[in-house]
């Protein structure tokens, strides 16, 4: 059975596939997807066949002052949010509440996800970015935002800085056959077949293990990590993807 994200990856726009596919897990199957999309961001992105980043551009005029305005209008915006309940009440939903010990939480807003795609708004994140602290408790750190993976480079510089921000998008995967989810297991030389850790990036090395390609998983992702900090580097490197 194909699993609802991978459904909502080919028939939805990339944008709001990411958003249903963060709000609605429906089995195990669908969270062994989701959670790999998960840990294909838990190591370098740099040179990842899988993961796709905006080239860093040089600072313009004005950039640095682009990207202060959204890190203060997520501060003023967003600050209720540290009571993840409120965030549950104003319509945020947690990505895979039944995958524990995730390295970063999103809780994700179906319509803020389909507003993304004709405006930027900071006040209006994709997703709100919550660490557990040592008693379970959610901790705000900051905010995603989201736009079509076929957005030019010039647009996606227009809603946060490329000089300041990268933005990063899920690329060429190789996944299991449909109704063979048990073939997430698979393994060769000690890498898995499939997924974000497999050593297949092109159509063909995926059809030749029976799988089904996938050229571009949801759409442009940035984290804004607001409330990590003061220092530029805690805002902007984005430290839980490793950059």
């Amino acid at each position: 059975m194909l699993t609802r994200i991978v459904a909502l990856i080919l028939f939805l726009t990339p944008a709001a596939s990411a958003c249903r596919a963060q709000s609605q897990p429906a089995d195990s199957s669908d969270d062994h997807a989701a959670d790999a999309a998960d840990m294909a961001m838990a190591g370098p992105m740099a040179g990842d066949p899988h993961m796709e980043m905006t080239p860093m551009w040089p600072l313009a005029s004005g950039d640095s002052e682009r990207a202060a305005a959204v890190v203060a209008t997520i501060r003023r915006s967003l600050d209720k949010y540290r009571d993840v309940a409120v965030a549950v009440q104003d319509g945020f939903r947690p990505f895979l509440p039944r995958v524990q010990q995730q390295r970063v939480y999103h809780f994700t807003s179906w319509v803020n996800a389909l507003g993304a795609r004709g405006r930027f708004d900071a006040a209006r994140p994709t997703s709100l970015l919550y660490r557990k602290d040592s008693t379970g408790a959610f901790i705000l750190v900051g905010a995603m935002y989201t736009d079509a993976g076929d957005t030019p480079p010039a647009e996606l510089n227009r809603r946060i800085p490329l000089s300041i921000a990268h933005w990063h998008r899920h690329v060429n995967w190789c996944l299991p056959p449909r109704g063979a989810e048990q073939r997430w297991r698979d393994s060769t030389d000690g890498r898995p077949v499939f997924g974000p850790r497999s050593a297949i990036a092109t159509k063909a090395a995926c059809d030749a293990v029976g799988g089904r390609f996938v050229p571009r998983l949801f759409g442009w992702m940035v984290h804004v990590d607001a409330f990590a900090g003061d220092a530029p580097a805690a805002i902007w490197s984005d430290a839980d993807h490793a950059h």
